[in-house]
């Protein structure tokens, strides 16, 4: 029976996305930093002699490891746990604990961790204390994608909630960002009777962004940030009279 009712789901999905198919997406994705590019951009740019770079969740979960892309460099791999490519346990809501009195990055990264952290914008503060000024920032996660190690599963990102953390109150500069792998979406026979099979548009799978710290920021308090500085000056879209 549940066989049957996936492929019911299955086939009118097909059909309702068909639309959608043709369509093409609005929101581009990064121009060097996409899901398929930044794992080669980032090593060209940043595997130097003399540059400090930290992967936060850097355990071998998937398959990847990328000290090696980083032989150059010195990098260090930081988890919740420790494992395969880890240096150093611990937390990203507490990471500049971890590093008193050392150098400070040039480049800090991460995939598929955001949507995990429990207070990303605590995160993001951390990331700002710990890179130096010049430094780089590079983070990945999701946007629309499958609810997995739940409960520890908190957010979605799109491309301008990640500029909401990583924003120019907080000292940095927005260098690329988008959207990548746009997903065809519908609702199957579980959801509300009036949405049941209706096509989702404009879902993608992975957020990205990357920026460069302008300046140090001490004391930085997310209640003081202007709403104008958030996002390139942008405000809720104003209604239509």
């Amino acid at each position: 029976m549940g066989h049957l009712r996936t492929a019911k789901n299955l086939l009118h999905g097909y059909f309702s996305t068909l639309g959608s198919k043709a369509k093409k997406s609005e929101i581009a994705p990064p121009l060097n930093v996409s899901h398929s590019k930044w794992m080669s951009y980032l090593p060209k740019h940043f595997n130097k002699k003399g540059l400090r770079i930290l992967e936060l969740g850097s355990r071998n979960v998937t398959g990847t490891n990328l000290r090696e892309r980083f032989s150059e460099a010195t990098y260090i791999g930081f988890d919740f746990y420790g494992g395969e490519n880890v240096d150093i346990v611990g937390d990203a809501h507490k990471l500049s604990t971890y590093f008193n009195g050392q150098e400070k990055f040039d480049l800090i990264f991460s995939s598929a961790v955001f949507e995990h952290l429990h207070m990303p914008w605590v995160a993001a503060v951390e990331i700002q204390k710990m890179l130096k000024v010049g430094g780089h920032v590079f983070i990945e996660t999701h946007f629309s994608f499958s609810s997995h190690e739940r409960p520890w599963h908190f957010f979605q990102f799109s491309d301008m909630g990640l500029r909401a953390l990583f924003n120019d109150s907080l000292g940095f500069d927005l260098i690329d960002s988008g959207l990548s792998n746009p997903i065809s979406g519908f609702f199957n026979g579980e959801s509300d009777k009036y949405l049941r099979y209706s096509a989702v548009n404009e879902l993608y799978c992975h957020s990205e962004i990357f920026c460069r710290k302008r300046c140090d920021v001490d004391n930085f308090e997310w209640n003081k940030v202007e709403m104008d500085s958030i996002v390139e000056g942008t405000r809720y879209p104003a209604p239509k009279i």
